[in-house]
């Protein structure tokens, strides 16, 4: 990868607004559809199984091309593969707004999930490239991990506007003004790269493996709810699924020009931090979508009044990102402050475990909830060391391994919290219970289990992200990854 040219200040921050403007952009979008599915669904005429198409046709595309995604920037051109993916976002999002029939509908939503994996599997590696002196990165990560978290919030919030005092074709064709906002800024004030060239890395059998692999794996873990863990619909796919990604790392062990160069995962941090990030992702799922429906089929919020009883948590998190991360990661290091969020977080689940039938928000769910910075702690202690031993020949790779796993980890909580939730709740029901108490049971189950899970990612992070030992004399430090342009 040919280094960029030093680029102004001012330069570089708008470039980060506009990296931030797109992750934000892409988030709100996910956030956005679940409000407005009963809409869709009236509207369009889907059947409830065909429903469920409108977000795992995205998730499916989105999860499966970010590692492919991410390599392909590295070796074409980071800006490239980020503008490309922005207009494939903007385009596709205009043809779901326009979509008249379910299938097109579908169709448009797959095509959003590749131009989503596209622009944000090289966010970050065009951040860190940007951003490389410690202290100016740690505040541009806690500026972009803030973004994030705010695009979920208002997604939440401008679903429920939308589909309410307009329809729910505009909560797509929002994205048409963002989008073209973000090709106008990006075009001028990213830098440009040329890439590596295909040659250093045009691996087809590797990409067919791998985006195959993760497609069918998505594919299954979505469709666990429909068909349950034992089926053979879910032993079959999963096994196919599993037999592929192995044989995509035989490839890349043995592959003169791998896509994915295995050397990444030599240091302690990616792989620790990839790997924490798959276990929180999964357990905060109980947080960041189940608490959102006990408000609304327990507690009787609509779904405007749930998107605001939700805003302090992201409210908080955003200060905890933006005021304080940055100066705590320079000063305790970034492993000291990934474990002090998580145990907030660890404890935030445990106390939502026994939230009551008929919670007071201001008394049951409010204070707990605004434990909830803890996330503005971990994610940018997090991300930082995901992506700390990326050089500037893998910062692409990096960065879509990193997505990658946070899709992952997605799709891990929606099949497991989600279907056991379920689960729950209806043998409750058939043992005579209420509605109300029966849901509820089941969202303690759920928030349980994702504590575990919290719990095990902060195992994890103590046992795997300790602090390196100092090399010894004439020896590599052990976190820098040896690149060809560097070796």
């Amino acid at each position: 990868m040919s280094a960029s040219p030093p680029r102004p200040e001012r330069s570089r921050w708008i470039a980060l607004g506009v990296l931030a403007t797109s992750l934000m952009m892409i988030i709100l979008d996910g956030s956005i559809v679940t409000v407005a599915m009963p809409a869709i669904q009236d509207d369009l005429g889907f059947s409830p199984a065909g429903l469920s198409w409108v977000v795992n046709a995205y998730l499916i595309a989105f999860g499966s091309l970010l590692l492919l995604a991410g390599r392909l920037g590295d070796l074409l051109g980071r800006k490239r593969m980020f503008v490309a993916g922005t207009a494939v976002f903007t385009l596709a999002s205009l043809l779901a707004g326009a979509a008249t029939t379910p299938a097109m509908l579908i169709a448009a939503r797959f095509l959003q999930g590749a131009g989503s994996a596209m622009a944000s599997a090289v966010s970050l590696g065009i951040l860190v490239t940007l951003f490389t002196e410690p202290r100016e990165r740690a505040k541009a990560i806690a500026v972009f991990s803030f973004t994030g978290a705010a695009g979920a919030s208002i997604g939440q919030v401008a679903g429920g506007v939308l589909t309410d005092l307009l329809n729910w074709h505009w909560i797509f064709l929002i994205n048409l003004p963002i989008g073209l906002a973000v090709l106008a800024l990006a075009l001028p004030v990213l830098a440009s790269d040329r890439g590596l060239g295909l040659s250093a890395g045009a691996d087809i059998a590797g990409a067919v493996l791998v985006t195959a692999g993760l497609m069918l794996g998505i594919y299954t873990v979505v469709k666990v709810e429909e068909h349950g863990w034992i089926a053979p619909h879910t032993l079959g796919f999963g096994a196919l699924a599993a037999v592929l990604l192995a044989a995509f790392i035989a490839r890349q062990a043995t592959a003169r020009t791998p896509l994915m160069p295995l050397r990444i995962f030599r240091s302690r941090a990616v792989s620790g931090a990839n790997l924490v990030q798959i276990l929180t992702v999964a357990g905060m799922f109980s947080f960041q979508i189940l608490v959102a429906l006990y408000m609304q089929k327990v507690l009787g919020y609509g779904a405007a009044k749930t998107g605001l009883a939700m805003l302090p948590a992201a409210a908080v998190i955003g200060v905890v990102s933006l005021g304080v991360s940055a100066r705590l990661n320079a000063r305790f290091g970034e492993r000291n402050v990934l474990l002090a969020g998580l145990v907030l977080l660890i404890a935030m689940l445990g106390l939502l475990s026994r939230v009551p039938v008929n919670a007071n928000y201001a008394v049951d769910l409010l204070p707990v909830m605004l434990l909830g910075g803890g996330f503005g702690l971990l994610l940018p202690a997090l991300t930082t060391l995901g992506m700390s031993g990326a050089g500037n020949d893998d910062a692409g790779l990096a960065s879509g391994v990193f997505n990658t796993t946070q899709q992952v980890g997605m799709a891990i909580g929606v099949a497991v919290l989600s279907t056991l939730a379920a689960s729950r709740t209806e043998n409750l029901l058939n043992e005579g219970r209420t509605e109300a108490v029966a849901l509820t049971e089941g969202f303690h189950l759920a928030f349980t289990i994702g504590t575990g899970l919290l719990v095990a990612a902060l195992a994890i992070a103590l046992i795997v992200l300790r602090r390196p030992a100092p090399p010894a004399s004439g020896e590599a430090p052990a976190e820098k990854i040896v690149t060809p342009a560097s070796a």
